[in-house]
């Protein structure tokens, strides 16, 4: 199945996750005006007045953007929404996203139906995220559009399944979008993710380290310094598990290695326990795939490398497909 017509407009087969506080107007109009999709948690824009004032920016920034550059048009914007009954602002966020016609939705930690009716309703189109084969099924039947499975590796809140594994079970019963999630940080790893069935890479932590990034400047230099070996998978700090940064865990005064389960009850972005730990604000997500980051630099930078690391990886494997 061919993707909505809504992609045509990518230079790169990519979607930039929305990164809690760390996505803003700044990072998704940059990445839009990169060529990939960019995207925020409806979340971040505090208090929910906010966010009106977000999508008004992003709207009017990237029209004008594109009436100065017809021959690269911007790509679309997504706004994620969290489903789960802690979010007692879903009803008015939606409704703002309504206003502005929000193409693209990505919906995580539960579905609802008359979300997914809603968005169509205003000619967009829903991308929900699931660890498993049972939560994307559940998805599809509540009418999402496509899928991201989240698999290993991934950044903040993440499954434990192999890509591999993961995207094949979906492609046995579903050929809608697929945007793949889990340590992507390279054009090689784009390839990667169609070649096993996904129709995009779903890119986090990699744009962490990019000049637009609402993020601490320790938080961008751990992403630069850090290797897979430096993720932490826990549920102690939201109540579902995630990957975090190992310097993170210690710099709040814990130990990484032996840190206790959490449960729901912390799902309201809360600390494990520890009141003057945040998670998000003090450990920071990041998933396994920030080995190839060395820099922080503008989005426009990193999204050409990673252009170029991807027409590359395709050469290259043709070249070895005709041998």
């Amino acid at each position: 199945m061919a993707l909505p017509p809504i992609f045509d407009r990518l230079r790169l087969p990519v979607i930039g996750s929305p990164l809690f506080i760390v996505s803003g107007p700044e990072l998704v109009i940059a990445q839009c005006k990169a060529g990939v999709v960019g995207s925020f948690p409806a979340l971040n824009a505090r208090p929910q007045t906010l966010l009106d004032e977000w999508l008004h920016r992003i709207t009017e920034e990237l029209a004008a953007w594109d009436r100065d550059n017809p021959d690269r048009l911007s790509a679309p914007y997504a706004v994620n929404q969290i489903v789960h009954k802690s979010n007692d602002r879903l009803e008015a966020d939606i409704a703002t996203c309504a206003k502005w016609k929000v193409p693209i939705t990505i919906t995580s930690l539960g579905a609802r139906e008359e979300l997914n009716q809603a968005v169509h309703g205003w000619g967009g189109i829903t991308l929900h995220d699931v660890i498993d084969d049972r939560f994307a099924r559940k998805a599809v039947e509540k009418g999402a559009d496509g899928l991201i499975p989240v698999a290993a590796g991934a950044g903040g809140h993440a499954g434990r399944q192999s890509p591999f594994a993961l995207v094949q079970e979906i492609r046995e019963w579903f050929d809608g979008p697929v945007a793949l999630s889990g340590a992507i940080g390279h054009g090689r790893s784009v390839l990667a993710a169609q070649a096993c069935g996904a129709d995009l890479a779903y890119i986090g932590s990699a744009f962490i380290a990019t000049a637009e990034a609402n993020a601490d400047q320790g938080y961008k230099d751990g992403i630069v310094e850090g290797r897979a070996a430096d993720i932490v998978y826990s549920n102690l700090f939201t109540g579902v598990h995630g990957n975090y940064l190992r310097q993170s865990i210690v710099a709040a005064g814990m130990d990484p290695d032996n840190l206790p389960e959490g449960d729901l009850s912390t799902m309201n972005f809360g600390s494990g326990g520890n009141t003057k730990v945040k998670a998000w604000k003090d450990i920071w997500g990041s998933g396994q795939g920030i080995g190839p980051v060395t820099a922080v630099r503008p989005v426009a930078d990193f999204v050409a490398e990673l252009e170029s690391q991807y027409l590359a990886a395709r050469r290259e494997l043709e070249a070895k497909v005709r041998l």
